[in-house]
C-alpha cells in the first residue's frame, strides 16, 4: 500500500524541479519575443534579453539533470514524474526552437528535423513501452542533445561574447545536432526491430514447447 501511495505522489523533490522547469518556458519565450518586439520602456534593455533567455534556458535544463539524478538517488520514482518529466524537456526545446525559428537564428528545415524527430522518438518509445521491449539510448543520441542544448542558448543570446562569435558557434552546433538526431533516430529504430523480432521468436519459441 505504501509503494503505490509513492508511485501516486505528487508533492516531492524532483517534481518541484520539474514544475519549476515548465515555469521557465514562458519566461524564455517572452525574453527572445521582446527581443524584437520590445515596449519603449523596456528598449534600453533589449541587448539583455537574449542573455535572460539563454541563462534562464540554462537553469532551467539544469534543472532537467538535477531532478532525475536526485530522483534515482532517493528511489523516488512516480508516475505523474515518469509523465511529466519528458513533456517538460520537449516544452522547453521545442518552444526555444520556436522562437529562434521566428528570429531568423535557425533554418526552417532544421527546427523541422529536431521537433519531428522529438515526436517520433517518443511515439518508438511508447511503442517499446508497451511492447515490453527495453532498447538503450546511444551515445549518439546523448551527444544531439548535448550539441543541442549547447547550440540553443548561444543562438538565443546571437552575439560575440568573451571573445567568441555565438552566432557561428551556435549554428554549426544546430546543425550537428540535426545529423546527429537523424542518424541517432535510425540506429533506435534498427535497435527496436532487432529487439521485436527477437521478442517474437522467443515466444513463437515458448509456444512451440507448450505444444509439444
Amino acid at each position: 500500500m505504501d509503494m503505490e501511495k509513492n508511485d501516486l505522489e505528487i508533492d516531492n523533490l524532483p517534481n518541484r524541479l520539474t514544475f519549476f522547469r515548465m515555469l521557465m518556458i514562458p519566461v524564455v519565450v517572452l525574453a527572445l519575443y521582446f527581443t524584437e518586439q520590445t515596449p519603449t520602456p523596456l528598449i534600453n534593455f533589449r541587448p539583455w534579453l537574449g542573455h535572460v533567455a539563454c541563462w534562464v534556458f540554462v537553469m532551467a535544463s539544469i534543472t532537467d539533470f538535477l531532478d532525475g539524478y536526485i530522483a534515482r538517488k532517493r528511489n523516488i520514482v512516480t508516475v505523474f514524474g515518469s509523465f511529466l518529466d519528458p513533456i517538460a524537456d520537449k516544452f522547453l526545446v521545442v518552444s526555444s526552437l520556436v522562437m529562434l525559428l521566428a528570429l531568423d537564428r535557425v533554418h526552417p528545415i532544421i527546427v523541422i528535423v529536431l521537433v519531428l524527430r522529438e515526436m517520433y522518438m517518443t511515439s518508438l518509445r511508447l511503442l517499446a513501452l508497451t511492447e515490453g521491449v527495453d532498447v538503450p539510448v546511444s551515445s549518439l543520441g546523448k551527444w544531439k542533445t548535448g550539441t543541442q542544448m549547447v547550440a540553443t542558448p548561444m543562438l538565443m543570446i546571437y552575439d560575440h561574447f568573451l571573445g567568441m562569435n555565438l552566432p557561428l558557434i551556435g549554428t554549426i552546433l544546430i546543425y550537428l545536432s540535426a545529423l546527429l538526431s537523424m542518424w541517432s533516430a535510425l540506429l533506435y529504430s534498427l535497435s527496436m526491430i532487432k529487439k521485436l523480432k527477437e521478442k517474437r521468436a522467443e515466444k513463437r519459441k515458448i509456444k512451440k514447447e507448450a505444444k509439444s
